[in-house]
């Protein structure tokens, strides 16, 4: 007699469950435990919130939020970005406890263990659930990768550095000077 294997799905019910002095992710049923982030990346995660923040609160355009806040996409889809906006008329996803659907505007900041799982994993997942622009922080390179949604999957609207300020096809009139967020 043989074994088969038998991969166990596990849903939003069991992450609830996790213990709650660690942080996970959990992608098509799988759990990912995610790294505690280092100075570098806290700093620039502060800074780019504090801008973004700024940006969205003069304007009265939406809601900001920073990790560790679920994004529940589905049963078996649960993540906590770095940085995550939903716009004033998204605003009937965000709820007490979590954000239930997909944000307007995901931003991750690469971490060396897990860079892999944010450029290619969260990306194909994110684009799944439709969310609008994905920003991808690469503090080694000093780089913001700016994504936009297609129906054929994301277009890269640029890559941004300290020399070359960052647009945002969702943010109309945010230009972002990456030179503090990076120093």
């Amino acid at each position: 007699m043989t074994k088969t294997e038998v991969k166990v799905k596990f849903t939003y019910q069991d992450y609830l469950h996790m213990p709650e002095d660690k942080r996970y992710e959990l992608i098509e049923g799988e759990f990912f435990m995610v790294p505690s982030p280092n100075e570098y990346h806290q700093r620039i995660s502060r800074e780019l919130e504090y801008a973004l923040m700024t940006f969205v609160k003069k304007r009265k355009s939406g809601f900001v939020y920073y990790a560790p806040f679920d994004v529940v996409f589905s049963e078996e889809d649960v993540v906590q970005p770095d940085i995550i906006y939903v716009s004033q008329e998204r605003k009937k996803i965000i709820t007490k406890n979590n954000i239930q659907g997909a944000p307007d505007l995901v931003i991750e900041i690469l971490s060396p263990k897990i860079s892999y799982r944010d450029r290619e994993i969260k990306r194909k997942l994110y684009f799944k659930y439709g969310v609008r622009e994905y920003w991808i922080v690469d503090p080694v390179e000093r780089t913001i990768e700016v994504l936009s949604f297609t129906e054929d999957g994301y277009k890269q609207i640029g890559v941004h550095t300290v020399d070359t300020p960052l647009s945002s096809p969702l943010l109309k009139g945010l230009t972002l000077d990456l030179q503090p967020v990076f120093s």
